[in-house]
């Protein structure tokens, strides 16, 4: 419980800063922003609520239970390790959580390349823990080949995990040293990020199948 007490208190962070402005938010307020920094959705200020509990504490509830119902308790695996990401992503989503609420109250996104450098800063550190991810059903690269065999989970994560560093540092660097908005450039980085492990997966076990069946 002790370990627990830190992440209580990032949880409730966003929950503490919404009571102290809650009172200088209007009644309509814009409650989601497109990747352009473009207002798109609005909603009362209740709304901002729900998503602080579908930030923050959901992750935080999540990766609290994933490793009790983990079938074949491969998380447990991670030990300290686990720990650290499930900080780093309880605090990031509370930050977003954070960012959200004073968008709101400033009702315009002052810098949207300032969120893609916190992305990347995000992806640059969760990529070096990829590596230490072992193969379960809740977190990773979870595809049917990297589930299937546990050499390729390993290879993908490796691959994947360099490869978010570099997108993130891309996302990180574009962020703080581009005066103009990156957000088509920030896409495609993301749509790499995702697509190229899953190809890579995929690829990495029609080899180990092709040298198993050498080996016979």
């Amino acid at each position: 419980m002790k370990k627990e007490l830190p992440l209580i208190g990032i949880v409730l962070t966003p929950f503490v800063y919404l009571a102290i402005i809650w009172n200088n938010l209007p009644e309509k307020v814009p409650v989601h922003w497109n990747y352009k920094g473009e207002i798109d959705r609005w909603g009362d200020k209740f709304s901002l609520i729900t998503i602080l509990f579908l930030l923050p504490v959901l992750i935080y509830v999540l990766m609290t239970f994933i490793p009790r119902i983990d079938p074949k308790n491969r998380i447990s695996l991670m030990g300290g390790k686990f720990y650290q990401l499930k900080f780093i992503l309880v605090l990031f989503m509370s930050l977003i959580a954070l960012l959200i609420l004073y968008t709101t109250k400033e009702r315009s996104i002052n810098n949207p390349n300032l969120v893609f450098a916190l992305m990347g800063t995000f992806f640059v550190i969760l990529g070096n823990y990829f590596k230490v991810i072992q193969p379960n059903y809740f977190l990773g690269i979870r595809t049917p080949w990297t589930l299937e065999n546990s050499e390729v989970w390993k290879a993908t994560h490796l691959f994947a995990g360099k490869l978010w560093v570099v997108g993130g540092l891309l996302l990180l660097l574009g962020g703080l040293l581009m005066s103009t908005t990156f957000a088509n450039a920030f896409v495609f980085v993301i749509i790499i990020m995702v697509l190229f492990p899953v190809l890579y997966s995929f690829i990495k076990f029609k080899e180990i199948q092709k040298r198993d069946k050498k080996s016979i």
